[in-house]
């Protein structure tokens, strides 16, 4: 097997996020609130970047969900901060959503150890993008999306063709425009958020973009998979005090009863919101809420409208 990066005129020193910002480089001159107030507007041009990529976002929230009723994964491979950003956005999908840990992948190069130490040669390898997506059994039905702001990673590259190679979907998350990685892509997600405060520091803007790109990712396709009861997380994982308590005020807010009862449904639903949900609001017993779940894919909202006749 063999690759190609193919990079053309996309050398480093000649890439947006690699350029020198001319609003800040006299920062290491100016007082301390003057220096946080340079970045802070830097920062605000982040949501308008976002925002013009929000038609490919939504595509890509739509394929991953399609995907993923047909038991695909959602799999983010990159390097540095981009694939820490990815490894973040899939842990917490778990606890925010109930989701099975293998469901919502996160892979950086050069593995875990990468993610508190700098591995940066790893990148430089297509062949390990490979081997990464290797490690977890890539399926055809799965949705891979590399990761990276300059948008010519090699170790992204290799991975973007390993998965239209074997047919699972591949999507490009850039901080440029046309890159590379998206000539290796079904869907590409360009974000361009420009020169960083401090040259090349692309855990700045660009990784502010990537993170606000990923958590819509995640969260939209959980949307759409009726993880949510309007904007309640009703498939959360009460594994720690704060969870619990919030499990309490979803059933309570959503069946619109006191806490005391809320939590005395999820007390005899072992903990489960939505059959908790369900009970109160529809003040059903729980085998009607558990065969009204079943019925309707475990989706709150078409459960309440369930026909039991059948």
């Amino acid at each position: 097997m063999s690759f190609s990066t193919n990079p053309g005129p996309d050398l480093p020193g000649r890439l947006p996020t690699e350029q020198r910002n001319p609003e800040t480089v006299n920062i290491d001159q100016v007082d301390t609130l003057t220096m946080v107030q340079l970045l802070n507007a830097q920062d605000a041009t982040v949501a308008g970047s976002v925002e013009r990529a929000l038609p490919e976002i939504a595509r890509a929230i739509d394929t991953i969900t399609e995907r993923m009723k047909r038991s695909g994964r959602l799999i983010y491979i990159g390097a540095g901060t981009s694939g820490r950003l990815g490894v973040l956005d899939a842990s917490e999908c778990p606890p925010t959503f109930n989701t099975d840990p293998g469901v919502v992948i996160g892979l950086i190069a050069g593995g875990d150890h990468a993610l508190r130490n700098p591995v940066e040669n790893i990148e430089d390898r297509p062949e390990e993008g490979v081997f990464a997506l290797e490690s977890i059994h890539l399926k055809s039905g799965d949705v891979v999306v590399g990761i990276a702001a300059s948008g010519r990673t090699p170790f992204v590259i290799g991975a973007l063709q390993y998965a239209r190679q074997i047919g699972a979907i591949a999507i490009s998350l850039s901080n440029v425009s046309s890159s590379v990685i998206a000539q290796h892509a079904d869907i590409e997600i360009a974000i361009v958020t420009g020169a960083e405060p401090i040259t090349g520091s692309t855990r700045m803007k660009a990784g502010t973009a990537q993170k606000m790109a990923l958590n819509m990712l995640s969260t939209g396709t959980m949307i759409r998979l009726g993880k949510t009861f309007g904007n309640l997380m009703v498939d959360v994982q009460p594994s720690n005090e704060k969870l619990r308590d919030r499990a309490i005020r979803i059933v309570a807010e959503a069946a619109e009863i006191d806490r005391d009862s809320a939590a005395a449904l999820l007390n005899a639903t072992a903990g489960h919101v939505r059959t908790a949900l369900l009970m109160g609001l529809l003040k059903i017993d729980q085998d009607e809420a558990e065969t009204r779940l079943e019925r309707a894919g475990g989706v709150v909202r078409q459960a309440i409208d369930v026909d039991l006749t059948w």
